[in-house]
């Protein structure tokens, strides 16, 4: 399956394909907003500010499939990342990212591999598409940086 032509549906209901993002590194983040990583929602965004003109993009994927710590709805999730963390970075709606209801996305990322632990694993991907790193949740994203260079 090619990443590019995987449907999202972006924070706002709308659906599209990871098209637009063909040529650029990509970090995916499943996040949550009660969880002791969502701290990194800052680091993220900085990576995203450090980043953003060299062609990387974060793209969040909220989840509330560990603990419960993402309880709200796109609306409160939009409000809280914004107003908390200053994100500018694309969120995306609720997704699961384990199970038989797991997001095709997170099916792809996760093939052949460990399923998911926790929120805030994060994903890096070349411009090629294709996944370069898997860091566990309690990797802080400035840990990604020399990573990210590797690509940029």
């Amino acid at each position: 399956m090619d990443l590019y032509s995987i449907s999202v549906k972006d924070i706002y209901g709308q659906e599209q394909t990871l098209e637009k993002y063909r040529g650029m590194v990509i970090l995916i983040v499943n996040t949550a907003g009660e969880c002791g990583c969502t701290h990194q929602y800052e680091g993220l965004q900085r990576l995203y500010e450090r980043y953003h003109e060299d062609g990387f993009v974060v793209l969040g994927f909220p989840c509330n499939q560990f603990g419960g710590q993402e309880p709200g709805d796109e609306k409160e999730i939009l409000n809280f990342v914004q107003t908390a963390y200053g994100v500018s970075f694309p969120m995306f709606s609720k997704v699961d990212v384990i199970g038989k209801h797991a997001h095709p996305l997170f099916r792809h990322l996760t093939e052949g591999d460990e399923a998911i632990h926790w929120n805030f694993e994060k994903f890096l991907i070349d411009r090629d598409g294709n996944l370069q790193s898997r860091f566990p949740a309690d990797m802080e994203p400035r840990d990604l940086v020399d990573d990210i260079d590797e690509l940029i």
